[in-house]
C-alpha cells in the first residue's frame, strides 16, 4: 500500500513539474525584449521637391539589455535612399548596453503641393532591426529632453529655425508601432499565409513654411505683367495698338512664371494654389483684351467718350474682382497648408 501511495505522489509531482515546463517556456518566448531608442535631430535641409527626397542630420541612442542586439550592422530606416553612420560609441560595462550613433540620411518622401507655398509637410523617419521580429525586440520612444535643437533668440523666444532654414517644426511624434510583411522571407515552414511582423519606431515631424517672402518672390513676376496689361485701361484710344501689345505680352509674361515654378515642383494631377493664381491672372488679362476690342469698337464710332467711360468701369470691377479673388485664394491656402 506504501508502494502504491509512493508510486502515485511520484507521478502526480511529474505531470505537474512537465506541466509548468512549457508555460514556462512559452511565457519566455512572448516576452520580447525592449529597446528604448531616443533621437536628437541636428539639421533637415536640401529640401528637393522635383526629387521628393531631403536630407537629415541626428544622434540616434538605443539601451538595451540583450547583448546579441547588433544595432551598428542590423538597424534598418526603411524609407531611406541611403543612411551612413559617421559616429558610433558603446558602453556595455553596466548591466544595460548603451548604444549612440550619429547618423546622416537621405530620405525620399512625397510632397503635397496643393498650397504650395504655403504648405504644411510631414516628414517620416522609421527604425527597424533586421534580424529580429517583434517576438524578439520591440523598441519603446525615449522622450525625456528635445528631440531637435531649440533655442532662445535675441528677443527672448524660441526659435527653433536652427533645424531648418525657412521652415518651423510644428509636430515632432514618436511611436512604436509593428510593421506587417505579408511574405515568410524564404522559411518554407510557414504556412500558406505567411506574414512576419517587425516592431517599429516612427518619427512624424509636421513642418510649415515661412512663406512671405518666397510668396512675392516667385509670384511678383506675374502679378506686374497683371498691372501691365491693367494700365492699359487708361492708354488713350488713339494708342489702341499699344494695348493689344502689351495685354499680348503680359500673357507670355504670366505663362513665362508659372513654368519656372513648375519646373521646381513635382508633377501633380490635382489643381493647386499656383495653377490657381496663374489661371486667374491669364483670364484676368483676356478680360483687358476683350474690353480693348470692344473699346476699340467704340472708337471707329466715334463714341470716344462712351469708350473712355467702358475703360473706367471695366478697370475698376476686374481690379476689384481679381484682388478679392487673389485675396481669398491666397488666405484659404495660408490657413488650411
Amino acid at each position: 500500500m506504501q508502494k502504491i501511495i509512493l508510486l502515485f505522489s511520484f507521478c502526480f509531482f511529474s505531470a505537474a513539474a512537465f506541466a509548468q515546463m512549457p508555460t514556462a517556456d512559452s511565457s519566455a518566448q512572448t516576452k520580447p525584449d525592449t529597446v528604448k531608442l531616443g533621437i536628437y535631430v541636428t539639421s533637415i535641409h536640401d529640401i528637393d521637391f522635383k526629387q521628393k527626397e531631403y536630407n537629415i542630420n541626428f544622434w540616434i541612442w538605443l539601451k538595451y539589455k540583450k547583448r546579441e542586439f547588433d544595432f551598428v550592422r542590423n538597424l534598418e530606416i526603411p524609407n531611406a535612399k541611403t543612411f551612413t553612420t559617421a559616429y558610433t560609441t558603446i558602453d556595455s560595462s553596466g548591466e544595460m548596453v548603451y548604444l549612440q550613433m550619429k547618423m546622416q540620411c537621405t530620405m525620399k518622401d512625397s510632397w503635397k503641393i496643393d498650397n504650395f507655398p504655403f504648405d504644411r509637410q510631414t516628414l517620416r523617419l522609421s527604425f527597424e532591426n533586421s534580424q529580429f521580429d517583434s517576438t524578439k525586440l520591440i523598441f519603446v520612444a525615449d522622450t525625456i529632453g528635445a528631440n531637435y535643437d531649440i533655442r532662445n533668440d535675441r528677443s527672448g523666444k524660441l526659435n527653433n529655425n536652427r533645424v531648418m532654414n525657412g521652415w518651423l517644426i510644428d509636430v515632432f511624434e514618436m511611436s512604436s508601432k509593428g510593421r506587417v510583411y505579408k511574405t515568410a522571407f524564404g522559411d518554407e515552414t510557414m504556412n500558406a499565409d505567411p506574414q512576419v511582423t517587425y516592431s517599429a519606431l516612427r518619427i512624424k515631424i509636421g513642418i510649415s513654411r515661412e512663406a512671405s517672402g518666397l510668396f512675392w518672390k516667385m509670384f511678383l513676376g506675374m502679378y506686374i505683367a497683371f498691372m501691365i496689361a491693367f494700365i492699359c485701361f487708361f492708354i488713350h484710344s488713339d494708342g489702341m495698338d499699344s494695348r493689344f501689345g502689351l495685354s499680348v505680352g503680359s500673357i507670355f509674361a504670366v505663362i513665362g512664371n508659372k513654368y519656372i515654378i513648375d519646373s521646381s515642383l513635382p508633377e501633380s494631377t490635382s489643381f493647386t494654389l499656383v495653377d490657381t493664381l496663374h489661371g486667374l491672372t491669364l483670364t484676368a488679362i483676356f478680360f483687358v483684351i476683350s474690353a480693348t476690342a470692344y473699346s476699340l469698337k467704340l472708337v471707329k464710332q466715334q463714341k470716344m467718350a462712351k469708350a473712355r467711360k467702358f475703360d473706367m468701369i471695366m478697370a475698376a470691377v476686374l481690379f476689384v474682382i481679381y484682388a478679392s479673388m487673389n485675396t481669398w485664394f491666397i488666405y484659404a491656402a495660408s490657413k488650411s497648408g
